[in-house]
Order: structure tokens, then C-alpha cells, then sequence
């Protein structure tokens, strides 16, 4: 079964323990609904740095990337679907770009 890996973009800080609960609660219920569909749920990551043939730029680029994970989707079209209930998505604080990973 083809694997797709979730890019997420944006997002937002939680603003206390009690938004960092809510948060926490809402990715794992994605992520159970998910099931083993979810071959690594990934991580959140940190400040980026784009490199290109004229340089490093410290500001991530354009849209930076704010955490990944990896599933498996028996088409684009389904992987799309499942991205639709991150719960950034639903939220309306980030975005998902989907890309299929082809083996080598």
C-alpha cells in the first residue's frame, strides 16, 4: 500500500495547560481514528532554514513546515480525506500538504 507523508503548516501554540490538554487529546483521537493506517505519527519541528543555490535563509521559507507524519492510503485521494480531520485542519490554524513517497 502506497505511503504519504503529512506536512503539516502553521498551527498554534497552545496558551495553557488546559489548550495543551485539549490539543494533545484532539491529535491522538486523529491519530486512533487513523488506526494502522499511521506508520509514524511524526513529531512537531522547529525553526528551519531553506537552502538554495544563493544561500541559507533562517525564516523557513514561504510557508515553513510546522511537523510531519507518515501513513499509508490505498490512493492520494484517501490520504487527502484523512488529512481533512487533522485537527489543525478542523480548526482552521494550519494546513496539510500530501505527497505520496516513492521507494528507491
Amino acid at each position: 500500500m502506497p505511503e504519504f507523508i503529512f506536512a503539516y503548516h502553521g498551527g498554534k501554540p497552545p496558551e495553557n495547560d488546559a489548550d495543551m490538554e485539549k490539543t494533545m487529546s484532539d491529535w491522538r483521537t486523529w491519530f486512533e481514528g487513523m488506526g494502522s493506517a499511521v506508520v509514524n505519527p511524526g513529531n512537531p519541528v522547529g525553526m528551519s532554514k531553506t537552502v538554495s543555490n544563493t544561500g541559507v535563509s533562517d525564516d523557513g521559507g514561504a510557508n515553513p513546515i510546522s511537523g510531519y507524519s507518515v501513513v499509508m492510503a490505498d490512493s492520494i485521494q484517501a490520504a487527502v480525506r484523512m488529512a481533512g480531520d487533522c485537527p489543525m485542519v478542523k480548526d482552521g490554524s494550519g494546513s496539510v500538504e500530501v505527497a505520496e513517497i516513492h521507494e528507491m
